[in-house]
């Protein structure tokens, strides 16, 4: 077992991506000028009970117009990568293939480009995070739909044909898993579909998800093609990001053993699986039965193989027991996975990690440290750590002048730096650290130690 003496003393590679991610809907404002169409967000958004703070995607942190003066500050904290996505309504305000591509949304993403390359700063880019362009969602309920590969294979060729040039990075779609569960199940995301009736009018908890992640990885499979097949002399890598929590098994008992498995196959396995492998995780399949479509033959070897990394999102760890209780109706989690009552204590009743400012997050380096292993071990490829990060206790309530002197979020991401750094010296080829948010951690990269990258 390595010390934490000896885990500070390693290094990282000298080509290791260190820098912070964010997303379009949640970053740049100016919804409606400069040719924009709404998305799904815009919309989601309007209802202020719809986002933590009751903010919209109106203005968010003025991206759009203030985009130099971030990549400024990015520059003087010493970065050397950047994670955004780009916003399909921005590009394509109808979104669908043969409908016009607005030109002021192709500029303003190629000027923005340009500085993060002007400064140094390596761009990773994001082809779909969530914002679908409300035109397809109205039009044919967006990924509930077979419709939306052709839709999504379009506006992946205009983005490797404006970009291309510019980025060597590709991330398809982030974390299809949640925009599955979150906007198709338990209804908290756009565009808000649920089984609940108190939350949406419309939806069925039980089904879409799984008929959207379907058409997710699809989507995914498709567009990854198109750019080996027609774009590989742009040079660049291609993935899809997944969110992976690591679940941990309460004890050592069998059934807590498998639950832990079933728990990791229907989460992060749900998409790694297919990307890899070609097909769903056999737990899964069993779980879910006929309410998980299945793949062709012809779908399956698409599929299979159709990343050049595994590119991870990841925040908590979590204890896996069996439920002993009954799930209340409205509890879309326990529909998701009914057997499985996930918590964040262990055997004897002791928290595994401290309270966050976020009730489903919780700091465990150690589970952290864990998936990675098995990420490497299931997959057998580069990881990415395209997301990482905490929300602070209290911190909306605090003083300003206390909320900046930021010590919690600073342990949390040397604790998982230092994660990375043994996982990096036994041979996992971990390659880039992209914390999230920009808006929100941009100081502590100055203590997630730039002086420990190898010369």
């Amino acid at each position: 077992m390595t010390s934490t003496t000896d885990i500070k003393s390693l290094k990282f590679p000298s080509d290791f991506y260190w820098g912070y991610a964010t997303a379009s809907a949640q970053v740049e404002g100016s919804i409606d000028v400069h040719g924009k169409g709404l998305s799904i967000w815009d919309t989601f958004s309007v209802d202020p009970s719809h986002s933590e703070d009751g903010g919209s995607t109106k203005v968010a942190t003025d991206f759009f117009n203030k985009y130099q003066e971030d990549i400024d500050l990015m520059k003087s904290y010493g970065v050397n990568a950047h994670r955004m996505s780009l916003s399909w309504s921005r590009i394509i305000p109808q979104g669908g293939k043969g409908d016009p591509i607005n030109k002021e949304g192709v500029q303003f993403y190629r000027k923005v480009l340009k500085a993060l390359l002007d400064a140094g700063i390596t761009p990773f880019v994001t082809l779909f995070h969530w914002d679908l362009p409300q035109a397809l969602q109205d039009k044919y309920l967006g990924f509930l739909s077979k419709e939306i590969i052709a839709d999504f294979e379009n506006y992946a060729r205009i983005c490797f044909e404006s970009f291309g040039d510019l980025v060597k990075h590709w991330f398809t779609i982030n974390e299809p898993n949640i925009y599955s569960l979150l906007g198709h199940c338990f209804g908290k995301h756009a565009p808000g579909r649920s089984s609940d009736r108190k939350i949406s009018p419309e939806g069925d908890s039980h089904t879409e998800p799984f008929i959207v992640g379907h058409n997710l990885l699809l989507a995914h499979a498709t567009s990854v093609k198109l750019y080996r097949d027609e774009f590989a002399e742009q040079g660049g890598k291609i993935g899809l990001v997944i969110n992976m929590n690591w679940g941990e098994p309460i004890d050592t008992s069998p059934e807590n053993v498998f639950l832990a498995k079933q728990f990791m196959a229907c989460t992060a396995g749900w998409f790694a699986e297919p990307i890899t492998t070609g097909d769903y995780p056999q737990l899964m399949k069993d779980l879910k039965g006929h309410r998980l479509p299945s793949f062709t033959e012809e779908e399956k070897s698409l599929l299979k193989g159709s990343t050049d990394f595994l590119a991870i999102n990841h925040y908590t760890t979590y204890m896996i027991k069996k439920r002993t209780t009954a799930a209340d109706p409205a509890d879309m989690w326990a529909s998701f996975l009914p057997d499985i009552q996930p918590g964040f204590q262990d055997a004897d009743g002791k928290d595994i990690g401290p309270l966050a400012g976020l009730s489903w997050v919780r700091p465990v380096p150690w589970g952290f440290g864990k998936l990675m292993q098995w990420a490497y071990d299931s997959y057998k490829v580069d990881i990415y750590i395209s997301e990482n990060g905490v929300v602070c206790p209290n911190e909306n309530e605090l003083p300003r002048e206390q909320a900046i002197n930021d010590d919690f979020r600073i342990g949390y991401l040397e604790s998982y730096a230092d994660q990375i750094a043994l996982k990096i010296a036994e041979g996992i080829p971990i390659k880039s650290y992209l914390m999230w948010a920009w808006t929100v951690c941009a100081a502590e990269i100055r203590h997630v130690d730039s002086a420990r990258l190898m010369a």
